[in-house]
């Protein structure tokens, strides 16, 4: 599965559905659902600026989400329109392109994981578990967590 590494808080507003455009200076024409990784650096001055407060988790794949399409700046105007969006600071002028992002959903167990640069192939894990049962308790218990914890 494809994965973009996206420092915190950034990261963090992602999965928990707050930012909905990634910025970046390079185009993708990747389409689809990734995961995301929260890198080990934290950038405190966008903590300060937003006025987030919390520990972050870091080194680890935090969640995932699904970009449905890329839009193209052609402006530094265009991309103060969508800030409430992106929450990117001034340092926004050499970004070029805005990954729409929908569908985002938090891990409740993050994954530890070393990121790379752009978007990078994660291979996690399957399961040895051959009992179904178990399987569909596990599935059940996920679900309801996502009910409960939604409402």
């Amino acid at each position: 599965m494809k994965c973009l590494s996206v420092s915190q808080p950034f990261a963090d507003l992602i999965i928990c559905g707050k930012k909905t455009i990634e910025l970046r200076n390079w185009n993708t024409g990747f389409r689809g659902e990734f995961l995301i990784h929260a890198p080990l650096k934290i950038r405190i001055e966008d903590c300060k600026r937003l006025k987030i407060r919390k520990k972050f988790i870091t080194g680890a794949i935090v969640g995932k989400a699904t970009i449905y399409d890329v839009k193209k700046y052609n402006s530094a105007n265009e991309i103060k329109n969508d800030k409430k969006f992106h929450f990117a600071s001034k340092d926004f002028q050499n970004k070029k392109y805005g990954f729409m992002l929908k569908n985002a959903k938090q891990f409740r167990i993050p994954i530890p994981y070393k990121g790379r640069l752009g978007f990078f192939d994660v291979v996690l894990p399957k399961t040895n578990i051959k009992n179904k049962d178990i399987v569909t308790e596990i599935m059940d218990e996920e679900y309801r967590y996502q009910w409960i914890g939604h409402h």
